[in-house]
């Protein structure tokens, strides 16, 4: 028997079901390794009392399990893409990028139907600027309070009556087997998703030709190209949890996507927005091309506004 493939992951119950999907694909494709887990506690799951940006961003949920797999105590780490901080770390790589779940947010409440049926005043949970942004440009008259903690404790706070409704990522939902939680899945027009929503990506350490071609196996070429599109546009425009940035791109036309960004001032008040269409071969550039049209926009100015403040 060959020495096992182990995958290092967060232990939240939503990253747990992620790594064990990745280690049932990795398995049935390598049945002579035995796969196994390293479940881990992240500085990102520990700090819950204040907004992720304000203690370093998503990074906090990644550096231990990129510390596992650089002292070999694992062999990659499966994330949620939209959890990955737009620059990689020196010594770590993105090997795959699988098929996407639904990439929309998702509407839950146990009250009301849709965002359009909260009355004035009604309080709105979420751990996301670019959700918060968006809200209060569409909905200046709703409460928006910042809600943190793993899924579970995100739905028992709105249970126990501390938010009238929540916004969470549907795909999440989803593969927890709580799709019935959803009351409505927000179309991207209403309210654009996360760079990476949806989709889950294999980090490897560089220079594992054999790692990267055991991960080439999980990869979703049309899932790639957009995430990477996405990935692009928001990396050119410095994207972080301290810039209210969206960027969402869809397979159309054979191997074409159309993509979709914004950039927004956190109380909603200023929206820059612009769109693209191209083939995948030209994802990394189209989304750095697509930044750089907001920038001239007046993207730049906003931007140097959010950060200042």
């Amino acid at each position: 028997m060959s020495t096992p493939l182990v995958i290092a992951s967060r232990e939240s119950r939503l990253a747990m079901w992620q790594a064990k999907h990745v280690q049932a694909l990795l398995q049935a494709k390598n049945p002579d390794r035995d796969v196994q887990i390293l479940g881990m506690t992240t500085r990102g799951d520990q700090i819950l009392d204040r907004p992720l940006a304000a203690i370093g961003g998503k990074g906090l949920f990644i550096k231990e399990l990129e510390v596992a797999m650089a002292e070999g105590r694992a062999d990659l780490a499966v994330h949620s893409m939209k959890d990955v901080p737009m620059e990689m770390p020196e010594g770590f790589v993105l090997a795959a990028i699988s098929e996407r779940e639904d990439p929309r947010d998702a509407f839950v409440s146990p009250r009301y139907a849709t965002l359009v049926d909260l009355p004035a005043g009604a309080v709105v949970g979420t751990s996301s600027l670019r959700r918060e942004a968006q809200l209060r440009a569409r909905f200046p008259h709703l409460v928006i309070k910042p809600l943190r903690g793993n899924l579970d404790t995100r739905l028992r706070k709105l249970d126990e009556g501390e938010f009238d409704a929540i916004i969470l990522a549907a795909a999440g939902l989803v593969r927890l087997g709580l799709a019935e939680r959803i009351r409505a899945r927000i179309d991207p027009s209403d309210m654009l998703p996360a760079p990476g929503q949806g989709a889950l990506g294999i980090e490897i350490c560089e220079g594992q030709p054999l790692m990267q071609r055991i991960a080439d196996a999980l990869a979703d070429p049309a899932t790639a190209a957009c995430v990477t599109a996405e990935r692009a546009f928001s990396r050119r425009l410095g994207g972080s949890c301290h810039l209210p940035i969206a960027g969402f791109a869809v397979p159309e036309n054979g191997e074409h996507f159309w993509l979709r960004g914004l950039v927004a001032s956190v109380d909603g008040t200023k929206i820059v927005a612009g769109e693209c269409r191209g083939p995948w071969s030209e994802a990394e550039q189209l989304g750095k091309a697509l930044a750089e049209s907001l920038l001239g926009q007046g993207a730049d100015q906003l931007i140097c506004q959010i950060n200042a403040g």
